[in-house]
């Protein structure tokens, strides 16, 4: 089973999974939910506490990196599990996928704020 938790701020979406993302259901949840969220910047996908994947949710991921990129939405991969993140590389995923830790990931999102903030108060 999969379960999803969608927090949205601005115009970034964070997408949280915990479970096993494998064909069938879980991989529909998956998508429908990243997809609802097509009016975003940014859409992060919270790995962390997935425990399973197979093929038919890596080849999820990359559908949702297609259709993310051709909308002109970001997509990052945060804080794969060591499951996760061993397939992803085995798969050589990891060079498709713009993959960080949450940490990482909040720093790039608040620095990209940041800036815009000292830019906006420049002019």
């Amino acid at each position: 089973m999969l379960t999803i938790d969608v927090e949205r701020s601005e115009d970034v979406a964070v997408v949280r999974c915990a479970g096993r993302l494998v064909r069938g259901q879980e991989v529909s949840t998956l998508k429908d939910a990243v997809i609802s969220e097509n009016n975003t910047r940014i859409v992060v996908l919270d790995l962390s506490a997935v425990e399973m994947v197979d093929a038919g949710g890596l080849n999820a991921l990359v559908s949702l990196h297609n259709w993310t990129r051709d909308r002109g939405i970001k997509l990052k991969l945060v804080n794969p599990s060591p499951f996760v993140y061993a397939m992803l590389k085995c798969t050589q995923l990891d060079r498709v996928f713009e993959i960080s830790s949450l940490h990482d990931a909040f720093m790039v999102l608040v620095g990209a704020d940041c800036r815009e903030a000292r830019h906006a108060a420049s002019v």
